[in-house]
């Protein structure tokens, strides 16, 4: 069905798609965007059973990555001490530097003695020896799987040279993914008198944007029962793999300070969720909370699919350029998740800074498509030019200037 909507002008508002989609939850509503403010999901309104406790885990997140909702927030924005939580971050970087040919699996670096010294034995460990010459694949390999932070020093020093030239590329990618909540100043988590901190907003950013841009080593390097280095065999202290179905990572933490966190992910049917628990009092309390909450997230949802990747989402206008339009994509499937038992009607809206200006590459991020559920926080989906648009000649802005002075 399809009818009318408005496009409200203002600076920071853009064309909006005028449809309206059926679905046996509802009408999906595409309108026109002016304010809107997120609301947090209420616990009360779904099903409680499996969500944890303030006193079990007094901060708790759980995320759809492949739909941008957050299903269910407590405290997601205050900061805490992430512990070994912090080695998501080394992975990141380590990753990202991979992939810019600045690091190789088969580089290999040799410990220093004063490395060897210092973190031998020192909470988990690879057990690297005094004289370990030691690949990349290997470090990353056990920092992923057992926690190593012998093994996170290694890779800091032998590519930066130094643990807080390490923490700076830290901080610089954390700050270029958008983590504004978040400072590292150890590789490993460490305790470090609070330099450390971040958010379960952050960590959901961090494991989103690992497993858009790095979805081969993700699961080349993460997600491992065991792992044996120099003969000696250490188990994964994940406690969702090999017990929830689809689980896959990421990492445990632990320390006096911080308490038991996690930060974990699950893929079942296309649909990916990450959670985070922080501040749980005991290491078997965090096991239950985290299987029966990334259970809670599969179960008590249900999943609408409501656009294709690339699929003509909206159309933006454009100034300077060799169309008055064009038209904006998601480079995925977009999806949405509906709470069980609750009615309403679920509205879309497309929010761009306005109007573009031409010349525009095809992918380029231009907008976003926001995604209200009734009683939910807003999920935002990036938008992206679905075609080129080059700069209009001198001939070409008159008549387009013509065009949109009729329209």
């Amino acid at each position: 069905m399809r009818d009318l909507v408005n496009c409200i002008r203002a600076r920071y508002i853009g064309l909006v798609l005028p449809l309206i989609r059926a679905s046996r939850y509802g009408m999906f509503i595409l309108g026109s965007l002016l304010a809107m403010a997120p609301v947090t999901l209420n616990a009360q309104q779904n099903s409680e059973s499996r969500l944890p406790r303030p006193d079990e885990a007094p901060i708790a997140l759980l995320v759809d990555l492949t739909s941008g909702q957050t299903l269910y927030a407590r405290n997601a924005d205050t900061r805490f001490i992430p512990a070994s939580i912090t080695k998501v971050m080394t992975l990141f970087l380590a990753f990202e530097l991979l992939e810019e040919g600045k690091l190789h699996p088969d580089q290999r670096f040799t410990v220093r003695p004063e490395t060897f010294r210092a973190w031998s034995g020192k909470g988990s460990t690879m057990f690297l020896p005094a004289d370990a010459n030691v690949s990349v694949a290997e470090l990353l390999f056990a920092i992923a799987n057992i926690s190593a932070n012998d093994g996170s020093v290694a890779l800091a020093e032998g590519h930066a040279g130094s643990i807080s030239a390490w923490a700076d590329e830290m901080n610089a990618k954390a700050r270029s993914i958008g983590m504004a909540d978040s400072r590292f100043g150890t590789p490993n988590g460490w305790p470090d008198e609070g330099k450390t901190f971040t958010s379960a907003n952050d960590l959901a950013i961090l494991a989103l944007t690992m497993l858009q841009r790095h979805p081969a080593k993700f699961e080349h390097y993460i997600g491992r029962a065991t792992y044996t280095y120099n003969g000696i065999t250490q188990p994964n202290h994940d406690p969702m793999l090999g017990k929830v179905r689809g689980a896959d990572g990421i990492k445990t933490g632990f320390t006096n300070e911080a308490g038991y966190g996690f930060l974990g992910t699950a893929s079942r049917n296309g649909q990916r969720l990450a959670m985070v628990i922080a501040g749980v009092e005991r290491s078997g309390l965090r096991a239950r909370l985290a299987r029966e909450f990334i259970e809670w997230g599969f179960e008590n949802f249900d999943r609408e699919r409501l656009f294709l990747a690339n699929q003509v989402i909206a159309n933006a206008k454009v100034q300077g350029g060799t169309t008055l339009e064009v038209p904006l994509v998601s480079d995925r499937n977009v999806y949405v998740n509906l709470p069980q038992g609750i009615g309403g009607d679920v509205t879309m809206r497309v929010r761009y800074i306005g109007p573009l200006r031409a010349p525009l590459a095809a992918g380029d991020r231009v907008a976003e498509l926001l995604i209200e559920v009734p009683g939910m926080q807003t999920a935002t989906i990036p938008l992206r030019a679905g075609r080129d648009v080059e700069t209009a000649g001198f001939v070409r802005r008159i008549v387009n200037g013509f065009a949109g002075w009729i329209r």
